[in-house]
């Protein structure tokens, strides 16, 4: 039985003045061989944008792409035609596959915009690019963890090139997640906003939890407005 914590304040940092982020695993000029990822799971970025700023054209492949707005609203434009903009209670993903290039904005000048970006590897290299963005709003998950990705878009979840699916949940203060996870997988949740438990181990904003040989969660909020992600993975 395994719960190992990765905690907020021992994350990468940089801060470009218009970009604050802090990232779970190695990315870019943050480098640690004990956190390069997990599973699929390859980068967890927390990202605050300043208004009217944000990340110029620039190409992908071969990588799921996932976007996940806490606050504000984040503007997409990429090189299959898509313009789009992200709000709290959607979710983006971009399969990068053969090539993509795209940049992403705060879309607005005055607020700034505080988003999770997500990369999963996909199972299989060259796909055709594509982008999909679909609506949960939040009574749809809260008090409970609701499918927002998948490898088979069941329940009307996202497409994500992988065999992973993806959660999400908001809980008050008492409220409980169960979660079963199947021999031979293992989960990460990632704490968005609030503080919960996970099988006794607290958490809270911007810690994750990586979790390997158990095979029933129990989530519990300890405050209200509890918000994270649970990605179960092979």
């Amino acid at each position: 039985m395994s719960i190992l914590i990765r905690p907020a304040r021992e994350r990468g940092h940089a801060d470009h003045g218009w970009l604050d982020s802090r990232h779970t695993f190695s990315f870019a000029g943050y480098h640690d061989p004990r956190h390069m990822g997990f599973g699929p799971l390859r980068v967890i970025n927390e990202d605050r944008v300043a208004p009217g700023k944000g990340f110029e054209t620039h190409g992908h492949r071969d990588m799921e792409i996932v976007s996940y707005v806490l606050e504000g609203a984040l503007e997409h434009r990429d090189s299959i035609g898509t313009g789009s903009v992200i709000r709290p209670g959607e979710i983006q993903v971009m399969s990068a596959g053969s090539g993509i290039r795209h940049s992403e904005f705060n879309h607005s000048k005055t607020e700034p915009v505080h988003f999770l970006q997500i990369w999963i590897m996909p199972e299989a290299n060259n796909l055709t690019p594509r982008y999909d963005q679909k609506s949960f709003p939040r009574p749809e998950i809260s008090g409970r963890l609701r499918l927002v990705g998948s490898r088979d878009q069941r329940d009307g979840s996202v497409l994500v090139h992988q065999d992973a699916s993806l959660y999400a949940s908001v809980l008050n203060a008492g409220e409980q997640a169960p979660y079963a996870i199947a021999a031979g997988r293992k989960a990460w949740i990632q704490v968005a906003a609030g503080e919960i438990a996970v099988n006794g181990a607290r958490a809270q904003s911007g810690d994750g939890l990586a979790i390997e040989n158990e095979t029933a969660l129990t989530i519990i909020a300890a405050t209200d407005n509890s918000e994270f992600l649970l990605f179960d993975l092979p």
